[in-house]
């Protein structure tokens, strides 16, 4: 999940959000509950054997009616052995988590029956009041623990509750013993029914709120399929189309973010302008840029993203785990990010966050280090604008992140240009030839501080891998306190980077084979397929 991530965007126009009607319980719950039936057949393994020994061994009278019983110890070794089989088909992992639920039924009927055999089987010519038997726990904890259809989970509970007097009946008639009293039996039995109806209640409840989550991970044309991560502005959701079966990444958008008013106006305005600025993130026409499927907002008033599936790292990941790049690797991932923030720069939009882990390296079909940089469309650079929709901007949506945060914007400067991302990109292109920030205070605020007063260590200096001077002096070009000294725009930075030479460039057959060494840990889409 580290290494796998998914993303949104817009397009033409903002369709609300439908619902569909739920089919089942979505792919985690039903992992989940596989699991637990692995749990339960385990448990059901040990108390069954515990409960078992201490009747067929003890001379206690609470326990006589565990006689001398070859078909009572036959029971007793088929359920724990059929328990511990269970236990290994759901957790061996190569099975379907809706098939082990449909084993798991039929182990529910299976589980009550060696509990009857050993209650009823050897049950003296005198019927002693035996009480509520475990059978009843039994009916009424397993449903609760692996959730079923309720149609299932109805069929399976009548079964179960009918064991008993079954095997009771057979038994006396095996044994030639006459039939009790009918008050007794009902006694005894009616129980069982009451159970069994309350296990369906129960299954019924826990699987209407597992469809409830089913139904409300369904965006629009998208299923959401796994929760990837959370932030402070919403969430990101491995999803796929319905139709295409395509694998995407919705992000969803708290209301919060969208702010709100006594009467709800500035949530609409915001609302708006992330409508414009999503169109206008989904005419960009850079490859480096992440394109954008779908956009739109929930009954709930979310705003989401659907975005294309990357194979890959963000840059972020990328150095922590590996360390960091050489420098015409870094030089590589940086001018195709410029050529991604020139498009978005020509078009008005100002990224603002730029940082590793807005910064994605992947496989793209053949292509090997190809960057797309991620989380355009929140930040609009438009001197038209109202000055209400200003405010908007800087106190609802970006603001950035403190340690790639540009001088101008830490200290709220008004409107921003272009140039901020260029100092934003200085300290991505340091990260990436270091392995460390550009400043490392104690606290956010002291990175603040340091990005406005402090001057950069050379990054010559913070690392023992060569730094060739030309593209140290870019980075520190880049990180200059004041717009004007730094490069102007992104194409400039790009053709000064392009201009550095190198003993050892970085070549496609270098990035292919370091793909083949380091590929992803996992393809979620086809996991999920």
């Amino acid at each position: 999940m580290a290494n796998q991530r998914i993303f949104v965007q817009g397009k033409e126009t903002t369709p609300s959000l439908t619902r569909s009607t739920p089919v089942g319980l979505p792919p985690d719950l039903l992992e989940a509950a596989s699991q637990r039936l692995s749990l339960a057949a385990l448990l059901y393994a040990i108390a069954y054997s515990v409960s078992f020994s201490i009747g067929r061994f003890t001379t206690s009278p609470l326990f006589e009616q565990f006689e001398q019983s070859s078909v009572g110890d036959v029971a007793a070794l088929a359920a724990v052995s059929l328990s511990l089989a269970v236990f290994w088909l759901a957790r061996s992992g190569r099975f379907d988590p809706q098939f082990l639920l449909d084993i798991g039924l039929i182990y529910w009927v299976v589980g009550a029956f060696g509990i009857d055999v050993v209650t009823y089987w050897a049950l003296p010519a005198g019927f002693p009041v035996v009480g509520i038997s475990w059978v009843c726990v039994w009916l009424v904890l397993f449903p609760l623990i692996v959730p079923s259809s309720p149609g299932k989970t109805l069929l399976a509970a009548l079964v179960t509750a009918t064991v008993g007097p079954l095997v009771f009946l057979i038994s006396l008639a095996f044994r030639g013993i006459p039939m009790p009293d009918w008050v007794y039996v009902l006694n005894l039995f009616v129980p069982y029914y009451i159970c069994a109806g309350l296990a369906f209640v129960g299954s019924a409840i826990i699987y209407k709120l597992g469809c409830d989550v089913t139904r409300a991970r369904e965006m629009g044309s998208y299923k959401l399929i796994e929760l990837l991560g959370r932030g402070g502005i919403g969430e990101v959701w491995l999803a796929k189309h319905r139709l295409l079966a395509r694998p995407a990444a919705i992000k969803l958008l708290n209301p919060q973010v969208l702010g709100s008013t006594a009467d709800g106006s500035l949530n609409k305005l915001a609302l708006k302008r992330f409508e414009r600025e999503a169109q206008a993130t989904a005419a960009l026409g850079s490859p480096h840029t992440i394109r954008l499927y779908d956009f739109g907002t929930t009954e709930e008033g979310s705003f989401y993203y659907a975005m294309e599936l990357l194979d890959g790292f963000d840059l972020e990941s990328l150095v922590t785990r590996f360390g960091p790049v050489s420098a015409s690797r870094a030089v590589d991932f940086l001018m195709q990010t410029c050529d991604s923030l020139a498009d978005a720069h020509h078009h008005g939009l100002i990224h603002r966050d730029i940082k590793p882990s807005n910064i994605y390296v992947c496989r793209l079909g053949i292509q090997y280090d190809f960057i797309k940089v991620l989380d355009f469309g929140l930040v609009k650079l438009d001197r038209s604008a109202s000055g209400q929709e200003t405010q908007l901007t800087r106190e609802g949506l970006t603001t950035g992140t403190p340690t790639y945060l540009s001088p101008e914007v830490a200290l709220g400067q008004g409107e921003v240009d272009a140039r901020t991302d260029i100092y934003s990109l200085g300290c991505v292109a340091y990260w990436l030839v270091t392995g460390q920030l550009v400043f490392k205070g104690e606290t956010p605020m002291q990175v603040v501080l340091d990005h406005i007063q402090t001057a950069p260590i050379p990054p010559s200096q913070s690392t023992e891998l060569e730094i060739p001077s030309a593209l140290e002096q870019i980075i520190l070009s880049c990180l200059e306190k004041k717009p004007e000294k730094r490069p102007q725009t992104a194409l400039e930075l790009a053709e000064r980077l392009a201009a550095c030479e190198f003993r050892e460039p970085w070549t496609r057959e270098d990035a292919q084979r370091w793909w083949a060494l380091n590929k992803p840990v996992e393809e979620r889409a086809e996991a999920h397929s």
